[in-house]
């Protein structure tokens, strides 16, 4: 583990179609904002539902859940506008981020919620979003390519072509995987390190779905915030699968610019497994080798299976 006594912000994450991390630099830091923190397909989406309801528990959101909790180092939407957006809330805010605690500011007032998930469901879920993405999306990576004279792959000639890739290949330097985007293991490990914190919170994906009441009961303590107990059903009514899918206008309405079919493309499947008829031995051996060099062997225990940490 890392000797210093608070995490430090120690790389960039820039030069990417999607992600920038130097956005960071024009965060107005308030010190009971709570960040979302996934690498991606993790349950980032429904974990920013979580929160909304449980800081509108009544699910009378002032705004849509994305609006209300923006990707902050998402490297499209004009930074000014986020900002201005964040700055002007006079709730309680909360923003997103898929960048590891090496990429972001610490601050001891904040609330961190990490989202892990087993990385052969994060990939199964990468491959839905990544094959459908919108022309208008498709157009701003085209463009990228073109200043930056680096190719981020459309088009894969199938699942397992983008699983090598994936699993053997890195877009930054200081990882070993997660190409054409970043490393999910190198996102859980560098939070993993600062699991001590009394501010940093840990939740499973598979536990949320096992027992979604058990763990909104805990993040909501987490985040000092009482529930209540008359609008409990309707949070995990609000917060279900199926209602998302359903209203997902309501929590991110820019999803029909972004992926073909919008939502329901966005809001695929919600489950875990799927890998299991996809992935050949050989392809579950890389991934083998790739977590036992990256991570731990308690790290790699959580991130596949969940429990407390």
């Amino acid at each position: 583990m890392t000797q210093q006594t608070l995490p430090q912000k120690t790389r960039e994450y820039d030069n990417h179609p999607i992600i920038d991390g130097k956005r960071w630099g024009a965060y107005n830091h308030r010190p009971d904002d709570i960040v979302i923190s996934t690498s991606y397909k993790a349950g980032t989406t429904w974990m920013q539902t979580i929160v909304a309801n449980l800081l509108y528990q009544d699910g009378n959101f002032p705004m849509p859940v994305s609006a209300m909790a923006p990707w902050l180092d998402m490297g499209l939407p004009p930074l000014d506008e986020i900002i201005a957006g964040l700055d002007a809330q006079t709730g309680r805010r909360f923003i997103k981020t898929h960048l590891p605690l090496d990429g972001i500011p610490f601050f001891e007032g904040n609330k961190y919620i990490v989202v892990g998930r087993d990385a052969r469901d994060v990939f199964m879920s990468m491959w839905n979003h990544h094959n459908n993405y919108s022309e208008m999306i498709r157009g701003v990576i085209a463009e990228f390519e073109q200043q930056s004279g680096r190719d981020f792959p459309m088009d894969f000639e199938d699942i397992h072509a983008f699983w090598d890739a994936w699993v053997s290949k890195s877009w930054y330097d200081w990882e070993s995987d997660g190409f054409p985007y970043w490393s999910h293991f190198h996102h859980i490990k560098t939070w993993w390190d600062y699991r001590h914190l009394s501010n940093i919170h840990f939740v499973h994906f598979s536990d949320l779905l096992d027992d979604p009441a058990t763990q909104i009961r805990a993040i909501a303590g987490f985040l000092n915030i009482e529930i209540e107990e008359d609008h409990f059903d309707g949070i995990l009514q609000r917060i279900s699968f199926k209602d998302m899918k359903k209203n997902f206008v309501k929590i991110m309405p820019e999803a029909d610019g972004i992926w073909r079919g919008g939502g329901k493309t966005f809001m695929n499947k919600g489950t875990n497994g799927r890998w299991r008829d996809v992935l050949s031995k050989a392809n579950l051996d890389q991934y083998q080798a790739v977590m036992n060099n990256e991570l731990t062997p308690d790290c790699a225990q959580w991130l596949e299976n969940g429990g407390q940490v």
